[in-house]
């Protein structure tokens, strides 16, 4: 199979005509490089070659030549040739130049002058449902943030089918491999983060079997307002490491430098009622498939366990709505409140249009759902905000359709951007 073309690429296309240079960032193996690849005219890949680390030391600007825009792969391999990029950008004073990758943040220790004027910064997350042609995209979240949903209809899905794709995940070099390989490798990339990435990424050495008591924390607690406190005690109950309080911090951060971790925010909107609104993040890892490889499940194991298989569904349910709103100048919030009510996903706009949804994996708590988003539409204070431009049930194994209440539903194999 070849190269899959990523929902990015119009955005990516965008920040090159209006910048000198560009930066993606994302996980390590989510197709950074490939995508880099396809507008790239010449290539430096920091992490490989030998003599990048000599003539760092010499002479800098030599591994700026080359034919534009050049790539500089895994840039943060040498964060200081962030300044010589800034400086060819000033002296050159064209657009398209440079398209800089990286898996990582640098190390605080590195002092890096403002890239404003000069760089833009688009993220990547690994392959959504849409690219891999598992869904239709027929119902475009485009249209729901407008609320202007055309009539449509798609048969549901299996739940082993859905299970099967949420353990493989979407990284690109998966894309052929079969269910029991592709199990194997993201163990393997867990393996990896726990015993060289996490003490690469700031120089820092860091206990893997620490890091694995973290990761394991945060996979049984993907998808909710875990804090730090919870994770600790979730660590001291399931694991044979502690992490102390400073520790668990620093790993945390860690993580978030490797872009492992993702912070859900929480939305902040006027409300009628007197109930306080929740500020903590929900969190997730960057792809669920590794909260599948860190506690060594397999579909079987979670097949057994729909109430975990819920919350992995949910995740991966962030994570397409993540890329679909990037594409739409949106942010994903969620929303929960004293009282006790909560929404899983509003998906906002720069202008301020936003769209709510609930994840239901199954169809059984749809009607619940459809209640709820009712509960926290009816909530909203309208003379301060304009309601949402929609309501929306995302699903796993139910079929997609407008109910009689004009909420929709809709199969997470029907979404798209």
């Amino acid at each position: 199979m070849g190269y899959i073309t990523r929902l990015i690429e119009n955005d990516l296309r965008q920040k090159m005509a209006a910048s000198g240079a560009v930066l993606i960032k994302g996980p390590k193996s989510c197709g950074k490089t490939e995508t880099a690849i396809q507008y790239a005219k010449s290539v430096l890949r920091m992490d490989i070659d030998p003599q990048v680390a000599i003539i760092m030391k010499t002479n800098p600007r030599l591994l700026l030549e080359g034919d534009i825009p050049r790539l500089i792969d895994e840039w943060q391999e040498q964060p200081d040739i962030w300044n010589y990029v800034r400086h060819e950008v000033d002296e050159r004073k064209s657009k398209g130049i440079f398209i800089l990758t990286g898996s990582a943040n640098p190390p605080e220790n590195v002092r890096l002058h403002s890239g404003a004027g000069r760089f833009t910064v688009l993220q990547m997350d690994t392959l959504t449902w849409q690219e891999l042609g598992y869904s239709s995209g027929i119902v475009k979240l485009s249209d729901l943030l407008k609320g202007s949903v055309e009539e449509y209809y798609e048969p549901a899905i299996a739940l082993e089918a859905i299970i099967e794709r949420i353990c493989i995940g979407g990284w690109p070099t998966l894309i052929q491999e079969d269910y029991k390989n592709a199990l194997n490798m993201n163990r393997g990339y867990i393996d990896l983060l726990c015993e060289v990435d996490m003490s690469q990424v700031s120089g820092v050495s860091r206990n893997p079997f620490k890091v694995r008591s973290l990761l394991r924390a945060l996979s049984r607690n993907i998808a909710t307002l875990v804090d730090n406190k919870t994770l600790e005690k979730d660590v001291k109950i399931h694991e044979t490491n502690e992490l102390s309080r400073n520790t668990l911090s620093d790993y945390l951060n860690a993580l978030s430098k490797l872009m492992i971790l993702y912070e859900q925010p929480a939305f902040n909107p006027h409300i009628r009622s007197a109930a306080s609104l929740r500020k903590s993040p929900k969190r997730h890892l960057c792809d669920p498939s590794l909260a599948v490889a860190a506690l060594g499940l397999d579909k079987g194991a979670l097949m057994k366990d729909i109430k975990y298989t819920g919350f992995l569904f949910e995740s991966l349910a962030i994570h397409e709505l993540n890329v679909y709103a990037k594409a739409n100048d949106a942010t994903v919030f969620h929303y929960n409140d004293s009282y006790g009510n909560e929404v899983d996903a509003i998906v906002q706009k720069r202008n301020g249009d936003y769209a709510a949804f609930e994840i239901k994996i199954g169809v059984g708590y749809i009607d619940e759902a459809a209640e709820n988003l009712k509960k926290f539409a009816a909530n909203i204070d309208t003379e301060k905000m304009e309601m949402p431009k929609s309501l929306n049930i995302i699903t796993g194994t139910g079929m997609s359709y407008r109910r009689p209440d004009a909420i929709n539903v809709i199969s997470l194999a029907s979404l798209g951007v």
